[in-house]
């Protein structure tokens, strides 16, 4: 992977599915960086491209190849077949939370009371979880559960328990100073919540209607279920679950203990997808038995309060995503009125005077990958009216249909064609009497088809596309752009998404709790604003360009990036900004876009055009903490093109910069003393010891000095940590 392109990857986040300046970047007129291709996509310089232009001409362009892993048009040659494989094979295949996994979990943090410890050799895990040490992921993942006991299995969190709990294959048991009487056992009050209410029998609740628990450990996904059953009623209706963290310390009482629960219905909610709030009371049993000395009785009965009692400041809730997505622009409009007009301000704010139906389906498809949904295929259990939520998004500006074809741009065609399946798109091309091969992938036919309608040879490819497809829907290019700026202007990064809200919900991220003081904005003005919006836009497309191997493109970003660095806003480079704020410049963007272009440009051994960059980007950035590496790689390249010389000056000149620092600092050192060899340099330079002296490896040390080795390393980590934490918090713009 190109050195920077990860950065660039990071500060771009999510990629935007409209660019509104896209056209106008690319237009716009550019550096006189002397950058071109040749047809067979091979870096030239303009120069080199008028010398040879007849050979241009005779040259016959290569045959392409489609890439295995990510289907992309490549040209037939070794080094760019072999390049790009090494990058896709780089990037992996790992599989992410999607948007729809994230919004399905359920919302219930995990209990910030610690479990009685109940440690045993036969029991394992099943009865105490948190008397073993494990890692804070998958103690997290204990809250994903509580939603509902039988769920589906794509957002199914498995049972720490996977079976029942059988009380004769408990040996021991540590001792714990723990008194329960029948007191607090029999009459008292336990909250909770019935969930899975899809799964059950019955959909009319009535309020203090009676209930009781009933054992179900026939159920595949979870054997420790415990259903909720009318008890009024003479066909024993079932209403749903208790949520599976509860029914796994429960289900062991029922069972081994012999314990009947009854209750009653405390409220009923207003959906029929939301969870039922009830209160449940243990009754005394036949025998009257006295549970005081099991102490494997008191573990698993106070372990189900203490989920009781997590659960009462968090409910679980199927709708929480559209509470978090209202805070969400509150607070924007709250904090960053002043870089929005009046307009944008009033088009966010109607979003919260339209119907729970349309700000849910909102959400949903904004949430999603799109940007086309087929209307007929868009079933939420949430959204009670899918077409009118619709009706109101299009009316509202959030939302375009697609129902009169000579409303489709040729662009739309394009995206509307991958709603299609591979039969529906094999249809169409036998209808307009095409060749249409059965080996043929998806991507082949959609290009087959766009092919023909740019060539007007069917110019009723819309008609047959809104034929099959039905009424469409996707997000305005006006809503997505708005909230795209909500977004970053709230989270300062483009890693972060609305998943984020859910996260802190789970109990999985955790923020501390402080004051947060604004002494300064992080843009003072819209148009700062604006020209930072618009240089993501060139680091998406240069980033896009890279992954579909377009060199011509990428050579484009490169020149509009460098054309930007001569407009270098000089409160950059004053002492009373603070680096933090700097981050969030447009010349910050293009900075990095540039120094992707370098490291693009030594990969195709074009040195002068990198030494011309990194020389601008010296010029331009006086006070950086990156001017140490740029100088090391202005050395390096200036002794591929053998000037010697020049390369040894620039590396003496970098150790006199005070903004040269560690690792790039010692890399100078190093190469002053390789290349200031007599007859360049006489005098040896005074860290000359320092630098040739051998670091001992780690592995060649005792375990007593690893020890200690990992000790300080921790210690340094803590307290660079609390450094950056304080240079945060005194600058005041946490916010």
């Amino acid at each position: 992977m190109l050195k920077g392109r990860e950065s660039l990857s990071r500060l771009v986040g999510k990629r935007r599915r409209f660019l509104p300046n896209r056209h106008s970047l690319l237009s716009a007129p550019q550096s006189f960086l002397n950058l071109d291709i040749d047809p067979n996509g091979k870096l030239v310089s303009l120069e080199e491209g008028s010398s040879n232009q007849d050979e241009q001409e005779n040259t016959v362009v290569e045959g392409s190849v489609t890439c295995p892993v990510c289907s992309v048009k490549l040209s037939a040659q070794n080094n760019t077949i072999n390049s790009h494989l090494d990058e896709c094979l780089s990037r992996g295949t790992k599989r992410k939370l999607t948007q729809r996994t994230l919004l399905e979990l359920n919302f219930c943090p995990v209990s910030k009371i610690q479990n009685f410890s109940c440690d045993s050799k036969e029991f394992g895990n099943d009865l105490c979880p948190a008397a073993h040490d494990e890692s804070h992921v998958q103690d997290a993942s204990w809250g994903l559960s509580n939603l509902r006991a039988v769920d589906e299995s794509q957002n199914q969190v498995d049972s720490p328990s996977g079976n029942p709990i059988n009380k004769d294959e408990i040996s021991e048991v540590p001792e714990f100073d723990v008194t329960i009487t029948q007191d607090d056992i029999y009459g008292v009050i336990l909250e909770t919540f019935i969930v899975g209410r899809r799964f059950g029998d019955e959909t009319d609740l009535y309020l203090g209607a009676s209930i009781y628990l009933s054992r179900d450990p026939d159920n595949v996904k979870d054997p420790n279920a415990i259903k909720v059953v009318y008890s009024d009623s003479g066909c024993l209706k079932m209403l749903g679950f208790l949520p599976r963290k509860l029914a796994e310390y429960l289900s062991p009482l029922i069972d081994q203990y012999c314990l009947n629960f009854e209750g009653c219905i405390t409220s009923v909610p207003k959906h029929s997808i939301d969870v039922v709030p009830i209160q449940i009371v243990c009754h005394k049993t036949s025998d009257d038995k006295d549970f005081n000395d099991d102490k494997v009785f008191k573990c698993l009965w106070r372990n189900a309060q203490q989920v009781i009692e997590s659960t009462k400041s968090c409910p679980p809730s199927a709708i929480k995503y559209q509470d978090n997505f209202c805070v969400f622009i509150g607070e924007v409009l709250r904090n960053s009125s002043h870089l929005l007009t009046d307009d944008e301000k009033d088009f966010i704010e109607s979003f919260t005077s339209m119907s729970d139906d349309s700000q849910r389906l909102f959400v949903r498809l904004y949430t999603r990958k799109g940007p086309w949904f087929r209307l007929s295929a868009i079933s939420y259990p949430e959204v009670l009216d899918p077409q009118q939520a619709v009706k109101e998004l299009s009316e509202t500006g959030y939302a375009s249909c697609f129902e009169i074809t000579n409303k489709l741009s040729d662009d739309d065609i394009k995206e509307i064609l991958d709603l299609l399946t591979v039969s529906e798109l094999r249809e169409i091309l036998c209808i307009l009497k095409q060749s249409c091969n059965r080996g043929l992938r998806k991507l082949d036919l959609i290009a087959s088809l766009i092919s023909s309608y740019n060539e007007d040879l069917c110019p009723l490819l819309p008609s047959m596309v809104l034929h099959r497809t039905g009424s469409c829907v996707r997000i305005s290019s006006n809503a997505e752009s708005l909230i795209w700026r909500a977004e970053r202007l709230f989270f300062l990064n483009g890693e972060q998404d609305l998943s984020a809200f859910l996260l802190v919900d789970l109990g999985i991220i955790k923020y501390p709790t402080y004051k947060c003081i604004v002494s300064q904005q992080i843009f003072s003005a819209r148009d700062d604003l604006l020209g930072y919006e618009e240089a993501i836009e060139v680091a998406q497309i240069v980033d896009e360009a890279l992954d579909g191997s377009n060199t011509g493109l990428v050579l484009k970003c490169i020149k509009i990036a460098d054309s930007h660095l001569s407009n270098l806003v000089q409160s950059l480079t004053s002492e009373s900004m603070a680096p933090f704020l700097s981050h969030f410049s447009a010349t910050f963007v293009y900075s990095k876009v540039v120094l992707l272009g370098i490291s693009f440009l030594e990969r195709e051994h074009r040195y002068n055009d990198a030494i011309y960059l990194l020389k601008r980007l010296l010029n331009c950035f006086a006070r950086d903490g990156r001017r140490g590496y740029w100088t090391l790689r202005l050395s390096i390249d200036l002794e591929h093109m053998c000037y010697l010389n020049e390369s040894l000056l620039v590396a003496e000149n970098g150790l006199l910069d005070d903004w040269v620092r560690a690792g790039s600092r010692v890399a100078l050192q190093r190469r002053v003393l390789r290349l200031g060899k007599p007859p360049r340099r006489w005098k040896t330079p005074s860290f000359a010891e320092s630098v040739k002296r051998k670091i001992m490896e780690l592995g060649q040390c005792s375990r007593e000095t690893s020890k200690l080795c990992n000790r300080h390393e921790e210690q340094v980590l803590w307290r660079r940590w609390g450094a950056m934490w304080c240079r945060a918090a005194s600058s005041a713009v946490l916010c």
